[in-house]
């Protein structure tokens, strides 16, 4: 039996990217490779530039408190949260914490792990404002302000969550909800989403509703992967079962985790006490949230990837296993959903886009949105299979050229390379290999049925691989029971 239990809270902050302008200013809503040049005064925080609410920011925030089963407050106010740090030049973040309420709180998000369904209590989902990047080099720092102003959501749970494994597949659940509702590209290698974890354990044979039996906890800050929050996690639980084994107590602090080492590092301190100073935002007034209002954004919340697997296995026939592979991604979902309304029967769309286009993807490292081969493409090599022109093996071998040479699937489909299914052209070379291997006929008929995949073997030397393989086994069948 365990001995400690582990007991895992998450901030997930995601940039919400489906946004024209920033949450405060006229600055683009854009990722760019270029510093500084999606900025406006207010951004770098000069004087006498006033915020002006992004209503569709405040529309998308709503929606993400909808789906996470929160509750929505009456007025919206928002808060300046006070600290010095290179990257916040007017020294505060306007952010939601205590009046009235965030955007949602008291929410529960639902989640498979393992084919498990586990439920994490959310206690906010609240708006604010983005902070500047700092990349550090050796002897400087640089501060790129095209951060700066990016609508934020930052989700907070309760510390429901138990294992390395339950918080990435909670972190891709809801990377899933933002993509799906349109809220966010949810893309890490772009910086979207950050995560702080806060991990302690407890006396496992204790209760675990009983917040006074849960240990100390330690908050590790900013990591910017799912890898790296199940490291973070697993190191963390490492460390403080050490520290309780050996009879001393685990600190309440603030940590870092350090890819190089593998471990987290010790920053700083923290107590119970509030870390910032808040203050309503004087420049901004409340506004009410109407039930209209709320009732529109309701009712604009389109199919979500739990809906979409529901459907692939219920209508479509899929196991659970296939259809969490095709809705793990929007873009790969729709990439799917394209190929079933061009009429692709639905396991051959399936194992297409989750074996041969999902590994291209991996192997070339890219979006499905870069990706050369639309499924138009892809029907035109499905079709040629199903005609008996390609052999699934020559499929592949047009799949690949496709991709390389960035022609259509139709280019490489001809008469030299189609498939061989004419039966009275495979039966005449069935024959004449069958006539040339009366030893191997009679080892096959004293029981050695192996022998049977050597006579397929000539059959597709002889055709240099085009014989249709289903025909060949057929007449192969027939030619063998006659002698």
């Amino acid at each position: 039996m365990t001995k400690y239990l582990a007991k895992i809270g998450l901030e997930m902050h995601c940039e919400v990217s489906e946004t024209k302008t920033k949450v405060f200013s006229a600055a683009r809503n854009e990722y760019s490779g270029s510093p500084n040049t999606n900025v406006r005064p207010l951004d770098m925080g000069f004087p006498g530039t006033l915020p002006v609410v992004n209503k569709e920011a405040v529309r998308l925030a709503l929606m993400a408190s909808i789906i996470l089963n929160c509750k929505q407050p009456k007025y919206i106010y928002f808060e300046r949260k006070n600290y010095y740090y290179p990257d916040m030049p007017k020294n505060f973040q306007i952010t939601q914490e205590t009046k009235p309420i965030p955007v949602g709180i008291y929410g529960e998000v639902t989640y498979e792990c393992d084919d498990e369904l586990k439920k994490v209590r959310v206690n906010n989902i609240h708006l604010e404002e983005d902070a500047a990047s700092l990349d550090h080099f050796y002897d400087t720092s640089n501060i790129d302000y095209n951060r700066a102003g990016v609508p934020l959501l930052e989700l907070v749970t309760e510390p429901d969550i138990h294992s390395a494994k339950e918080a990435v597949a909670f972190l891709e659940h809801m990377r899933s909800v933002y993509q799906y509702a349109g809220i966010s590209e949810a893309d890490s290698k772009k910086g979207q989403i950050r995560c702080d974890v806060n991990v302690s354990l407890m006396d496992a044979s204790l209760d675990e509703t009983d917040p006074n039996n849960w240990g100390t906890r330690a908050e590790i800050k900013n990591i910017n992967s799912f890898g790296g929050v199940r490291d973070a996690i697993n190191y963390e639980i490492e460390r403080q079962t050490e520290i309780l084994e050996n009879g001393d107590e685990v600190l309440q602090e603030t940590r870092r985790w350090d890819e190089e080492s593998g471990t987290t590092i010790r920053m700083r301190s923290k107590v119970d006490a509030i870390d910032y100073k808040y203050f309503v935002e004087p420049n901004i007034p409340k506004y009410k949230v109407t039930k209209e209002w709320l009732d529109e954004i309701k009712a604009s919340i389109p199919e979500l990837a739990w809906n979409r697997k529901q459907k692939y296995i219920n209508e479509y026939g899929l196991s659970s296993y296939d259809a969490g592979v095709l809705v793990k991604e929007k873009d790969i979902s729709d990439y799917f959903e394209e190929c079933v309304k061009l009429g692709i029967d639905v396991k051959q769309a399936a194992n297409w886009v989750s074996v041969n286009i999902i590994g291209e993807l991996n192997k070339e490292d890219i979006l499905i949105k870069d990706f050369y081969l639309t499924p138009e493409m892809l029907k035109q090599i499905i079709d040629a299979v199903n005609k008996g022109i390609l052999s699934s093996k020559q499929a592949k071998e047009v799949f690949n050229k496709a991709i390389l040479e960035k022609k259509e699937p139709k280019n490489f489909i001809s008469k030299d390379n189609a498939q061989i299914s004419d039966k009275g052209e495979l039966t005449k070379i069935v024959v004449e290999i069958l006539d040339n291997n009366q030893e191997q006929i009679v080892q096959y008929k004293g029981g050695r049925d192996n022998i049977f995949d050597y006579f397929v073997g000539q059959v597709m030397k002889m055709t240099r691989g085009k014989a249709n393989p289903v025909l060949t086994k057929e007449i192969l069948h027939d030619e063998l029971d006659k002698r």
